[in-house]
């Protein structure tokens, strides 16, 4: 989201006291008159009632109200403006509509490009951005990746207890704009964020990790998981022994664990059907990575397919391009080229350091051919 500078040609003061003339002649209770205590207390009286001005149809006046209030705020030093930007974040979060809330999005997006880049209240200010994006179905206006973030806040980095409360609003508002890669990589940041000493604190928040990527139709390489500390402290527990099925387990494997534990896995906000539709896929891809020839015959039994619906069924393995092949109608065969693998421990990093040697190998043998 860009945001143009705002620049005025006249005192805070003067200006503080035309947005209270404007705000009182919409009904505010507000005096006309400026502050004897100074433009700090302006700025909370004026902040206090700026929504008066939030009005649909009236979008214009309301971001010129708002880009004025800015303006001001950020002239305050520091030390004297955290409690006015608080008030100015809370203030924006209750604009009512889509259209008032972009507004308050690109008006609390100026002041964040405003603050110094190491001011500690630019943490505050986008949480609120995001609480507001939330509420506009905008996040993408001001969340591009992690990397991203980090870069905003290199300079003045929150502490983990904030970046944990922000990491988790992110992850709620992403999925919620069906953007489940980026939840994802959110959710891993957050689990990241706790240690050794902390990591069994953290068991909501792993629980969610968890059960986010299992519902997610886009995720499959779940093995990173079990790497993940508040992950670790969970073994024993039943959504970790559901983890471990999807991890590295098969169709079988799964419905025996669904039969011995419908209520869990309701209860988790998982559903069945889903679930064994991703554990087909799943159990496939593990067939395919040890059999380079696979008949219908073999896929009905695996999967527990009808064999009216195996062919329905590869085109769909087909277009997620987790697996390479050819299917042949007539020989009921699928012939495999290649796999992504559910797992990758030592023993795929060695087949892949192979493959690399084998490559170098020839094409070293195909250098020497064309010198000699």
């Amino acid at each position: 989201m860009q945001t143009p500078p705002v620049f005025i040609d006249m005192s805070p003061e003067d200006q503080a006291q035309d947005i209270r003339v404007y705000l009182k002649s919409l009904g505010a209770e507000i005096s006309e008159e400026k502050s004897p205590k100074g433009i700090e207390d302006d700025l909370h009286k004026i902040i206090g009632v700026c929504d008066t001005c939030f009005k649909e149809g009236q979008e214009a006046e309301v971001e010129m109200v708002l880009n004025d209030i800015v303006s001001i705020m950020v002239l305050i030093p520091p030390e004297r403006s955290e409690n006015i930007i608080l008030a100015f974040c809370e203030k924006l979060t209750k604009a009512q509509g889509s259209q008032l809330g972009l507004v308050s999005l690109k008006a609390l997006w100026l002041l964040f490009q405003s603050l110094d880049d190491r001011s500690p209240m630019r943490y505050p200010v986008y949480y609120h951005l995001i609480q507001i994006a939330k509420q506009t179905d905008s996040v993408r206006s001001v969340f591009q990746d992690i990397g991203h973030l980090k870069q905003q806040f290199a300079n003045c980095p929150p502490s983990s207890e904030q970046l944990q409360k922000l990491y988790r609003l992110l992850h709620e508002v992403l999925l919620k704009s069906n953007q489940s890669e980026q939840a994802a990589m959110v959710m891993k940041e957050l689990l990241g964020t706790y240690t050794d000493k902390n990591a069994s604190h953290a068991r909501e928040d792993a629980i969610r990790c968890i059960v986010s990527a299992l519902a997610d139709p886009k995720t499959f390489l779940l093995d990173p998981l079990l790497d993940l500390k508040p992950v670790k402290f969970l073994e024993g527990e039943l959504i970790h022994d559901l983890l471990n099925i999807f991890v590295s387990e098969n169709l079988a494997a799964y419905l025996k664990f669904y039969q011995e534990h419908k209520e869990f896995v309701t209860t988790q906000g998982l559903n069945h059907e889903q679930n064994m539709q991703k554990m087909r896929l799943l159990s496939f891809m593990q067939l395919a990575e040890s059999n380079p020839e696979i008949s219908f015959e073999v896929i009905e039994r695996e999967l527990q397919i009808e064999p009216d619906d195996v062919e329905s069924f590869i085109i769909e393995v087909l277009k997620t391009k987790l697996v390479r092949a050819r299917m042949d109608q007539a020989a009921k065969k699928v012939f495999v080229s290649s796999t992504m693998h559910r797992t990758f421990g030592r023993g795929e990093w060695q087949q892949l350091l192979d493959v690399l040697h084998l490559w170098r190998d020839n094409l070293g043998s195909v250098q020497d051919g064309m010198k000699s």
